[in-house]
C-alpha cells in the first residue's frame, strides 16, 4: 500500500497499514523493551537502525499495524510521550 499526498498535503492511507516509526532512544536502554511496553500484546517488530556518532544515542525502526488515522496518531504520540525515547519520526 503506497501513501498518497494530494494538492492540500494532507496523508491519504488504505487503512490497515503497517506502519514504521522511528525511535531514538539513548544507547542504555532496552528499545524492545519499550516498544512492549507502549504496545503491549499488540504484534509488532523493532530493529535496530544505528548509533548515533558519538554513540550516546540508537535508532530503531517500529513497525506496527494501525487500523485508522487516529490509531496511528495516538500511537506516535504514546512513543513521543515515553520518558526514555528521545525522539520520534
Amino acid at each position: 500500500m503506497v501513501a498518497k499526498v494530494d494538492n492540500t498535503k494532507e496523508l491519504k492511507l488504505d487503512y490497515p497499514i503497517n506502519w514504521k516509526y522511528k525511535i531514538i532512544t539513548a544507547k542504555e536502554h532496552n528499545a524492545k523493551n519499550i516498544a512492549k511496553e507502549i504496545l503491549k500484546e499488540r504484534e509488532h517488530s523493532i530493529k535496530k537502525s544505528q548509533n548515533s556518532t558519538g554513540g550516546k544515542y540508537a535508532s530503531h525502526s517500529l513497525e506496527v499495524l494501525v487500523h485508522n488515522d487516529d490509531d496511528r496518531k495516538a500511537l506516535f504520540e504514546a512513543l513521543k510521550q515515553h520518558k526514555h525515547i528521545k525522539f520520534v519520526l
